[in-house]
């Protein structure tokens, strides 16, 4: 049985059907009840408070590891839950980490994140480590403006990243979860290309077949919108990569294609995907 944490959300949905397709036992794990793909089982748990995955992890042979926000938190402490799994029997570890660890070392929810990976790596277990750039599905948060207003707004609007599909990371995190080939492997995982803020408003009007403006916003008025959902330095982190990248945040990795054998997929192709969400 293989265990995935955040089962809900755009990474691990894609996952959890991933591995059913393939005929595995899953268990998805997250905080509320949720339709799941049949024959899955579903255990509500909050990550902060790791004993509650006690029941999730009965009978596991594999874990995906997805820290939700509040365990980027100074308090928070994350490898209790890897410490958890290895009592348990679990014996593989996919930790989604992020691509920041290994290119602002230095900041502060990287910092946290590495101590994750290196708890991770010193466990015993069988692991492999995937680390992101931005997500694809970032910007669903323009969802309701571009439906009501036909306006996305966004900093650093001329600044781009070569942001990654999370249907891309999720066929990469089934890999590393079912292909001991894959064992002991950190993996940068990122689009095809780089693309800006404005950018990606243009291919989503360009999906609508509707104009939709760009609003440029300050970064102080970014991170009150982001620091709604996670803690304050690890907005912070974010806003420094994607107000000025440095030359490793803008190399496109070859880690997709060399796990799935394929190149990743284009922002056009998550926007048409996910365009329901803009109309």
């Amino acid at each position: 049985m293989i265990v995935v944490t955040g089962a809900t959300g755009n990474v691990g949905r894609p996952l959890t059907q991933a591995l059913a397709n393939a005929g595995e036992q899953v268990t998805a794990v997250s905080r509320h009840a949720a339709a799941m793909p049949d024959g899955v089982r579903h255990v509500p748990a909050d990550l902060a408070e790791p004993q509650g995955l006690t029941p999730a992890f009965d009978g596991a042979k594999a874990l995906f590891f997805l820290l939700s926000g509040d365990l980027h938190a100074s308090e928070a402490r994350p490898t209790d839950i890897i410490d958890l799994a290895a009592a348990s029997g679990v014996r593989r570890v996919v930790l989604l980490s992020s691509q920041g660890v290994a290119t602002r070392p230095l900041g502060t929810s990287r910092i946290a994140m590495r101590a994750v990976e290196d708890a991770l790596r010193e466990s015993g277990l069988d692991w492999a480590v995937l680390r992101p750039g931005g997500f694809a599905s970032n910007a669903l948060a323009w969802a309701d403006s571009v439906r009501t207003q036909g306006t996305v707004a966004a900093p650093f609007g001329d600044v781009g990243v070569p942001i990654v599909d999370p249907a891309d990371i999720a066929e990469v995190a089934a890999a590393c979860l079912l292909d001991d080939r894959h064992t002991g492997g950190i993996f940068e995982l990122t689009g095809p290309e780089v693309i800006t803020p404005r950018q990606q408003a243009e291919a989503i009007a360009a999906a609508l077949g509707s104009p939709v403006r760009f609003h440029a916003l300050t970064r102080e008025e970014a991170k009150a919108a982001m620091t709604r959902f996670v803690p304050p330095e690890l907005a912070d982190d974010t806003l420094d990569i994607i107000s000025a990248p440095n030359p490793a945040e803008l190399r496109i990795s070859s880690d997709v294609e060399r796990v799935l054998g394929r190149t990743p997929r284009r922002f056009n192709d998550w926007v048409a995907r996910n365009i329901a969400a803009f109309r």
